[in-house]
């Protein structure tokens, strides 16, 4: 073993750089020695990100801040010699389990709905449909491929019908807490056993609109950083 460590130092020595028709070649290989990145500090809120960057605690040059999705934010340093980025900070967010696309008992289908999406009037009327909703044999569902109507009760003892809205506006929580959560379009659907289900209406348009909310969330809060040059925001 030390013989043959004796040889690859020897080698390393023998290796030279030449010029052979206007090109630089090596009689070795060289292998290049990276400048060291950061390890990455992880958060989960926006306002921890804006602290850090406010408080600049860790003396920064001018960075950049990029919001990758509705749910992932970084803050980046400008490229190193290998033109490479430190990702100094990078921010998560933390975000229920919610079940889009799938039927549930509309017990679960309740607490899902008070639990994970921001109270707003269209899930007050759904919560209140299912909540009350009594599934019949004959005649229970009409259906039009749009709306839906169901028995339901109505008080105590009497039935009336009742027209499932359709489409609904909810906003599930699916971005960060600091900023609001967008407003998107649902189908909402029922079947018998009662089961319920949301799909989603929008085309995903909602991750758009969250990352723009995200931005302008930030610009109002690192105005100042911003005016100074030391952030940059993109999104």
């Amino acid at each position: 073993m030390i013989k043959e460590a004796m040889q690859y130092i020897a080698g390393l020595a023998n290796k030279e750089v030449k010029e052979v028709g206007g090109q630089i070649y090596s009689t070795g290989s060289l292998e290049l020695v990276q400048e060291p990145v950061t390890s990455t500090l992880k958060v989960n809120t926006l306002s921890a990100l804006v602290t850090y960057l406010m408080d600049n605690y860790d003396k920064l040059e001018p960075v950049l801040v990029h919001v990758v999705s509705e749910t992932d934010v970084r803050v980046l340093s400008a490229f190193n010699r290998d033109k490479r980025r430190n990702v100094m900070l990078q921010a998560s967010a933390v975000l229920p389990d919610i079940n889009f696309e799938r039927y549930m008992d509309v017990e679960s289908f309740n607490v899902q709905l008070q639990a994970c999406f921001v109270e707003n009037l269209d899930r007050a009327a759904v919560l209140k449909l299912v909540g009350n909703v009594k599934e019949e044999s004959g005649n229970t569902y009409a259906d039009d491929g749009v709306s839906q109507q169901v028995t339901a009760k109505s008080g105590v003892a009497s039935l009336e019908k009742v027209t499932v809205p359709n489409p609904v506006k909810l906003k599930p929580y699916r971005t960060f807490i600091d900023i609001h959560q967008p407003e998107c379009s649902f189908v909402f659907r029922l079947q018998s056993g009662p089961r319920a289900a949301l799909f989603e209406a929008d085309g995903g348009a909602w991750k758009l609109q969250a990352m723009a909310s995200i931005k302008e969330h930030l610009y109002a809060e690192l105005e100042d950083e911003i005016k100074s040059g030391f952030v940059t925001i993109i999104a």
